[in-house]
């Protein structure tokens, strides 16, 4: 048997376990399990890489940079962003990918224009390390957005109409909205919105968030987080099967 599984807290709502179990029938493969392991610290980790035939695992909120340590090697993304959320473990080594760049930077290339030159980033999480990676990438210039105060950081205090005019995508990295907070949204001046606005959530649950909503309303084209987790999800599956 196959291990593989998914490690964050809490796990309530997963998407991977139901997706990969889904998979495992399609493909009508039988010797594969994909299961959910809530852990309430880092520490608990050890215990689940001790179980029999496990051979890959997923990361999620809080752990994928405190999972790190944990690594034996990792690839030039994860050494670069900091944070990883794809674990290959083949004979005993643990290789950390991250497969929120190939999924992100997939899901947006459909979206952008021209005129997407610059991008506001909301949050400063792991996953917005990810995105900053791509939009780099894509030489999209990148500016982080918080609600606490960072080196390089605007607050959304600072989102004037004349910065966002300039920044023409704006990304949500941060959990605001997602099930079941599902009224909140960043508090982003939305009245400066305009058709040439893109808005990516990274939220996949509710489908359309406030954020997705409010952009919507001003004539902003809009996407959510499910495509770029399904071809994470996938690029995870590519990696433990390569």
């Amino acid at each position: 048997m196959r291990r593989f599984g998914l490690i964050g807290f809490p796990l309530t709502h997963s998407f991977s376990q139901k997706f990969f179990t889904e998979k495992f029938a399609q493909l009508g493969v039988k010797d594969c399990v994909y299961e959910n392991y809530p852990i309430q610290d880092i520490s608990e980790l050890d215990a689940i890489l001790k179980k029999p035939d496990l051979c890959g695992l997923n990361v999620t909120i809080p752990y994928k940079r405190q999972v790190i340590p944990f690594l034996n090697q990792a690839s030039y993304a994860v050494n670069d962003i900091g944070a990883c959320n794809c674990i290959e473990i083949k004979d005993g080594t643990l290789t950390g990918h991250n497969t929120d760049v190939f999924g992100f930077e997939k899901s947006l290339l459909p979206f952008l224009h021209a005129h997407h030159s610059k991008a506001l980033v909301l949050g400063t999480g792991g996953a917005s390390a990810a995105v900053v990676f791509v939009l780099n990438r894509l030489h999209i210039e990148p500016q982080y957005v918080s609600r606490n105060a960072a080196e390089g950081a605007l607050g959304y205090g600072d989102l004037t109409e004349e910065v966002m005019n300039e920044h023409l995508l704006v990304i949500n990295t941060t959990p605001q909205g997602m099930y079941p907070d599902t009224d909140s949204f960043p508090e982003i001046p939305y009245q400066y919105l305009t058709a040439r606005h893109h808005l990516y959530d990274l939220v996949y649950n509710p489908a359309e968030t406030k954020f997705l909503a409010k952009g919507k309303v001003q004539g902003a084209t809009v996407q959510n987080g499910m495509e770029m987790l399904e071809l994470q999800a996938e690029e995870s599956w590519r990696i433990w099967n390569s």
